[in-house]
């Protein structure tokens, strides 16, 4: 009697227990755990070397192994900037990609205009320089098409190619470039010249990195108190250097076997 008595009594202890649990406490990860999930794959978020193997033919930072390189230039277009480098490669006949900014764009049309005009690629670098990665899709895609309209207005290009501000996407966004039609694309060779270097640390960071298929990032354009002098004085000594060693300079659709537009 004793026993059963005990019995019941550790029972009604264990259900009062189990009561106090809610299935929220059960079912919920923690903070950490959180974090690292993905929204629409509930998976562990990839890493940029992950995701580009993952999504291999949309996410690209350089081109197939053979004596060609891409200059590609961000944040433009840049009253202060991008006329010089401009001015460059047409004296030295090299075709380039430039990454438009849809805010700048509104207030440097002609710019805009010129670029495509002058036989280079455009691609859409956002609308005013987000990090996306911690963003949500819907903020990404408005960023996107926003700019996408801006520039078609002034070139009839809607860009096919999409390079994240600072390189960085997250998988959502990714998977609906991919679903969309674009590709992104990133960089194997960085000049660093954002950091306002000089002539010779440009031209040493690209030179040094440079090979087959390369896609070399520069800049011309930048924030407010920004140097690209280095980026304007390097580049000529790039292009003849690069050119001694037997490579040609392409757009990122002769590189990638691409189209500029969608």
């Amino acid at each position: 009697m004793r026993l059963r008595t005990t019995a019941l009594l550790l029972t009604s202890i264990s259900a009062l227990l189990l009561s106090l649990v809610t299935p929220a406490a059960i079912a919920s990860p923690d903070k950490q755990t959180l974090s690292k999930i993905s929204p629409e794959s509930n998976q562990e978020s990839l890493t940029l070397s992950e995701l580009r193997k993952k999504y291999s033919e949309t996410f690209k930072f350089r081109g197939p192994h053979i004596k060609q390189v891409a200059l590609t230039f961000d944040d433009v277009p840049d009253p202060r900037f991008t006329p010089q480098v401009l001015n460059i490669l047409a004296r030295h006949h090299v075709k380039a990609t430039f990454f438009v900014v849809g805010a700048r764009a509104q207030k440097h049309p002609e710019l805009v205009r010129r670029i495509h005009r002058e036989g280079h690629m455009i691609g859409n670098h956002s609308y005013n320089h987000p990090l996306f990665k911690n963003r949500d899709l819907a903020y990404f895609q408005k960023q996107i098409l926003r700019t996408e309209k801006i520039i078609n207005s002034m070139t009839g290009v809607r860009p096919k190619l999409i390079r994240p501000p600072y390189g960085e996407i997250n998988e959502d966004q990714l998977r609906w470039v991919k679903r969309s039609g674009y590709k992104v694309i990133n960089w194997n060779v960085d000049s660093k010249d954002w950091k306002g270097l000089n002539k010779s640390a440009v031209k040493s960071n690209i030179l040094q990195a440079a090979g087959p298929g390369s896609i070399i990032l520069q800049h011309a354009g930048g924030g407010v108190g920004a140097d690209l002098s280095g980026t304007i004085q390097a580049l000529p000594d790039v292009i003849s250097v690069l050119r001694k060693q037997g490579y040609t300079f392409v757009d990122l659709k002769r590189l990638l076997h691409t189209q500029e537009s969608k």
